[in-house]
C-alpha cells in the first residue's frame, strides 16, 4: 500500500464523505464507519498538533537569542559602570596626590607657609610685572632673636613651637594680598605687593607686636619670643635680589642695635650673593651695612 501524506488522506476522506452523501447510500453502518474514520483522523491530527510546540513557546524560543544578548549587554554595562567608578576613584586619588605633591613642593612642612622656592618665583613675577606695568613692592626679612639659645636651652621641640608661633604671628599681621614664606632656618620673608617703604614700616611694626605677644610654656616657666626685621622697598631698575640684599643689611642693623626692632634700608647695597643656608647668620654680618633707620624696641 502506497503511503500518502496527511493532506492526501484528508482529501480522500472528504471525497468519500461527499460521494456517500450524494449517492444516498449512507446507511447507519456506512455513516458510522465514515464518522469513525473521521474521528480517528481528527484524533491523529490533534495528537500531531499537540506534539508541535505551542505558538507562545515558539515566540519565546525565537526571543531567546535576543534575551541572551540583552543579558550579556546588561552585564557588560554593569562591569563598565564598575570600571568607571574605580577609574573616578583613582582619578580623585591621583588628584589628591598631585595636590599633596604640589603642596609639599611649595610649602614648608613645619610652619605651613610657602617655602623659599615659591617665594623666589613670586618675587620674580613681581619684577616682571613692574617692568611691564609699573608699581612697587616691599620686602620684610624677619629673624627670630636668640633662636639658638632657645634650641640649646629648651630643646628642638620648643624651637619648632617657636618657629610655628612666629610664622602665625607674622602671617596674621600682614594684609591678605601679601605673601609670607619661611626663607630658611629661623628667617621669614614677606612680599608686600604694591607697598611703599612707609606702608612696609607700618607692617613691620605690627609684626613685631604680634611676635612680642608670643609665649611658650616650658618646664619652670615661659619663654618670651622676639624678632628683628629688615625692611626694604623696591627701587626702579632693581631686581628682587637687589631689594633683598638691602633688607638683609637692614636686618643686620636691627640685630646690631639690640634686636626686637625693625630697621629700614635707605641706601644699603652690597655686591655679595644673598643666598642663605638654613640656620646660618646673615651674609650682611660679614659686610658693612649701609645707612638705615630703625625703630625702637618696646619699653
Amino acid at each position: 500500500m502506497t503511503s500518502s501524506s496527511p493532506r492526501d488522506r484528508l482529501d480522500h476522506l472528504e471525497q468519500d464523505i461527499v460521494a456517500a452523501l450524494e449517492s444516498g447510500a449512507v446507511d447507519e453502518h456506512g455513516c458510522r464507519e465514515l464518522l469513525q474514520r473521521l474521528w480517528e483522523r481528527t484524533a491523529d491530527l490533534v495528537v500531531r498538533l499537540e506534539s508541535v510546540t505551542a505558538p507562545e513557546q515558539l515566540v519565546m524560543d525565537s526571543q531567546r537569542p535576543a534575551r541572551h544578548l540583552l543579558a550579556r549587554y546588561e552585564r557588560q554595562i554593569k562591569i563598565l559602570e564598575r570600571v568607571i567608578r574605580i577609574s573616578d576613584r583613582n582619578q580623585s586619588d591621583l588628584k589628591r596626590l598631585n595636590q599633596a605633591l604640589e603642596e609639599a613642593s611649595t610649602h614648608d612642612q613645619l610652619t605651613g607657609l610657602t617655602n623659599r622656592r615659591f617665594m623666589t618665583d613670586r618675587c620674580r613675577q613681581e619684577d616682571r610685572r613692574i617692568v611691564r606695568h609699573g608699581g612697587s613692592y616691599a620686602l620684610l626679612l624677619l629673624d627670630a632673636d636668640y633662636f639658638k639659645r632657645i634650641n640649646d636651652t629648651h630643646g628642638h621641640d620648643v624651637g619648632d613651637q617657636a618657629l610655628v608661633g612666629l610664622a602665625r604671628a607674622f602671617r596674621s599681621s600682614l594684609r591678605q594680598e601679601d605673601l609670607c614664606s619661611r626663607w630658611g632656618g629661623e628667617e621669614f620673608l614677606a612680599l608686600l605687593i604694591g607697598a611703599n617703604l612707609e606702608a612696609a614700616e607700618v607692617a613691620a611694626g605690627r609684626s613685631l607686636e604680634a611676635c612680642r605677644s608670643l609665649r611658650l610654656a616650658v618646664e619652670g616657666g615661659e619663654v618670651w619670643i622676639t624678632a628683628s626685621i629688615g625692611v626694604a622697598a623696591h627701587r626702579a631698575g632693581e631686581t628682587y635680589g637687589d631689594t633683598l640684599r638691602r633688607a638683609d643689611a637692614a636686618l643686620y642693623d636691627a640685630k646690631s642695635q639690640g634686636r626686637d626692632r625693625y630697621c629700614s634700608a635707605k641706601d644699603c647695597s652690597s655686591s655679595q650673593p644673598f643666598g642663605l643656608a638654613s640656620g646660618s647668620r646673615h651674609l650682611s654680618e660679614s659686610q658693612p651695612a649701609g645707612p638705615a633707620s630703625c625703630s625702637s624696641p618696646r619699653s
